[in-house]
């Protein structure tokens, strides 16, 4: 017969690895907002102006 005493603990350790699961997947979906709000990348990108002489 197989022990019936370890169970409990998988149990806990399975509902705290979906647990984290979900925090993390909640970090790169709301992170945006709530580390830095806006991350847009600003690339001015101009051509140059011709030498005067």
């Amino acid at each position: 017969m197989a022990d019936n005493g370890g169970s409990g603990t998988t149990g806990v350790v399975a509902v705290l690895v979906i647990f984290v699961i979900i925090v993390v997947a909640a970090l790169f979906i709301f992170g945006g907002r709530l580390f830095g709000g806006n991350k847009k990348v600003d690339v001015n990108i101009q051509t140059p102006s011709a030498p005067t002489k």
